[in-house]
């Protein structure tokens, strides 16, 4: 049986890739499947299924999965189609788009948060027509600035 599926080989999406720790990948990391980055990374991560991020992992770059659980630190924009948790340890700097989001208590999230349908729809603007066309921010945009005057 186990010479069977060696053979065959395993479908795309059920491998499992790990950046250990201690290990330091610089480039695009591209899988049908999981990632699991215990280590660090300097660039893009994209992954079919799902994308993990322990405590001590730091990715420095865009995220793009199907569902993300995150302990660790992220550096720039995640998008997660499906599902995302943000544990307590873990620290993002930058936006966030999802369908749906779990925030433990603890959880940094620096950046701004979309959620809905299809948040990682590159045919829909994400921020919605108002901003393309450069409106007026929201009150809870106007309380980030510093008073004027």
């Amino acid at each position: 049986m186990t010479r069977e599926r060696l053979q065959r080989g395993a479908p795309p999406e059920s491998v499992i890739s790990i950046i250990g720790p201690g290990m330091r990948l610089v480039g695009e990391c591209t899988t049908d499947g999981t990632i699991r980055v215990e280590g660090s990374v300097q660039g893009a991560v994209r992954a079919g299924k799902a994308v993990v991020v322990g405590k001590e992992g730091v990715i420095e770059g865009d995220v793009i999965t199907q569902d993300a659980v995150v302990s660790g630190r992220i550096s720039g924009t995640l998008i997660a189609e499906s599902r995302l948790e943000l544990q307590g340890t873990c620290h993002i700097e930058g936006d966030v788009k999802a369908r749906r989001v779990q925030l433990e208590e603890g959880a940094v999230l620096n950046g701004t948060v979309h959620m809905g349908e299809n948040p990682g729809d590159p045919t829909t603007e994400p921020w919605g027509e108002e901003h393309a066309r450069g409106a007026e921010p929201t009150m809870a945009q106007q309380t980030d600035r510093a008073p004027s005057g």
